[in-house]
């Protein structure tokens, strides 16, 4: 669902901006937290916790502990270079960490990717319905699950073969003997 053909620039952006919010606030990126923050930006795919041990491990000979992974992504949550997806357990980088904003995604059920949309019109009627109903919105995150455009096109070409394939062999009708 990410339109991006070239995840290096993405990964370098996000660790440059990563570098200057990390700086600018007198907090440490430390290599850990900077290796999973480019794990995370490296597909576009969410991420389980466990997804990043593996990778971790297998590029290094250091042993990684869960509870080490869950602080580094800690980390990068309260910083805001990552959001979890809620529904999948799962993380995916922030393209715009530098500004706090209303977290809305759009998922697919079958490929399991995940994009992140910006909508002001959408945060203000979230706003307007909280206030309708004396509502004090803290945190807005909206995800919303579906089929990706590669997905629908895959499934519509699927069709398209098994139509094809009925056609060219019809069941055999039953005659009455």
């Amino acid at each position: 669902m990410s339109s991006c053909q070239n995840h290096k620039h993405c990964i370098d952006d996000a660790l440059e901006s990563a570098h200057r919010i990390c700086i600018d606030r007198k907090l440490r990126l430390t290599a850990l937290r900077e290796q999973v923050l480019r794990l995370i930006w490296q597909n576009h795919q969410p991420l389980g916790a466990y997804d990043l041990l593996d990778m971790l491990a297998s590029e290094s000979s250091r042993r990684v502990a869960p509870p080490t992974v869950y602080r580094a992504l800690e980390f990068l949550l309260d910083v805001g270079l990552i959001h979890r997806i809620n529904s999948l357990n799962a993380y995916i980088g922030c393209p715009s960490p530098s500004t706090e904003h209303p977290s809305y995604f759009l998922i697919c059920t079958q490929c399991k990717t995940a994009s992140e949309c910006n909508s002001s019109n959408l945060s203000l009627h979230i706003e307007s319905l909280g206030k309708e109903q004396g509502f004090m919105i803290q945190k807005q995150w909206l995800e919303v699950m579906g089929l990706c455009q590669e997905c629908q096109e895959c499934q519509e070409d699927n069709k398209k073969s098994k139509q094809k394939e009925n056609n060219e062999n019809p069941s055999s009708e039953i005659k009455p003997s």
